[in-house]
């Protein structure tokens, strides 16, 4: 089964890598560090950078962690060590069904159900510290950014975090846990002092396998967000992007040689989301082997 996984996953870069070496080839290192996006017509010359679509799926991503992760280290927490037996099973059985969501399931929930709120949440955070450059707003544009984009990613990498910190956190030996309560602390000084020490290397492998998936989202992006080609740093304000919505809109017009870059591009997100996963799975492997 392994096997056959890693025989997939390489035919699949093989692919991307050999239909979009045109594109690296043409563009040079201007195709990773570009921002802008121009497809030759009539002749003209084509211009083809990633660059704002990396940004900007950096940018979404890491809002998703900054949400999801303490969401997920916290509901990890509780179900291990607070949630009663009878209600326990069913909480962990409904987190593992939300893992299982198709993501267009949450695109349609973040565009119809949370789009509205999560405008509303980014009113009151410009309110109160648009100060802050990262969530300042040169006019009022608040539908469809970055901020909403995370949200909604955050939600979809909660499950996953969730049952990677469990895993980790059930795994905290008991003669540890039985010295603190032995020596008179509460359950949540327990918790500080030896739970969170002993899986904090498996909550950063969580929330890298977390990042892979959100990385790589496509359908909930794209229904949350305006794709536009240029960096924006500032998350409230409506526009961004990233490489797999990017590729999404632009692919059904795509002339011969953009369908190639477009290649190159899902190229350049195979490679960063398997450098992640890799990571994430080394330390989560590591963590649970060795105890530490």
């Amino acid at each position: 089964m392994s096997m056959s996984s890693l025989l997939i996953l390489t035919l699949i870069g093989l692919f991307l890598s050999v239909r979009g070496f045109q594109a690296f080839q043409t563009q040079g290192l201007g195709f990773i560090t570009k921002v802008d996006w121009t497809a030759g017509v009539d002749g003209g010359k084509d211009s083809f950078g990633l660059g704002a679509m990396i940004i900007g799926t950096l940018v979404i991503s890491a809002i998703a962690l900054v949400i999801g992760v303490p969401l997920s280290v916290l509901t990890a927490l509780f179900l291990t060590f607070y949630a009663p037996e009878r209600i326990k099973k069913a909480l962990v059985t409904l987190v593992d069904l939300m893992a299982s969501f198709p993501s267009i399931l949450f695109g349609l929930w973040g565009f119809i159900v949370l789009m509205p709120m999560a405008e509303y949440w980014a009113k009151l955070i410009h309110k109160y510290v648009g100060w802050i450059p990262l969530f300042k707003m040169p006019s009022p544009a608040y539908t469809r950014s970055p901020f909403i984009a995370g949200v909604v990613l955050a939600i979809m990498i909660i499950p996953i975090v969730t049952s990677v910190s469990r895993e980790i956190f059930g795994q905290t030996p008991l003669d540890r846990i039985q010295a603190a309560y032995a020596l008179g602390a509460t359950r949540w000084a327990m918790i500080k002092a030896v739970v969170l020490p002993f899986g904090a290397s498996g909550v950063v492998g969580g929330a890298m396998l977390g990042l892979g998936r959100a990385l790589g989202e496509t359908v909930a992006v794209y229904s949350v967000l305006n794709i536009v080609f240029k960096v924006n740093f500032q998350v409230l304000y409506g526009f961004g992007g990233n490489i797999a919505s990017m590729i999404v809109g632009k692919w059904g017009e795509a002339s011969l040689s953009e369908s190639k870059a477009l290649l190159a591009a899902g190229f350049v997100l195979f490679v960063m989301t398997l450098l992640v996963n890799l990571l994430a799975n080394f330390i989560v492997r590591r963590t649970v082997k060795t105890g530490k």
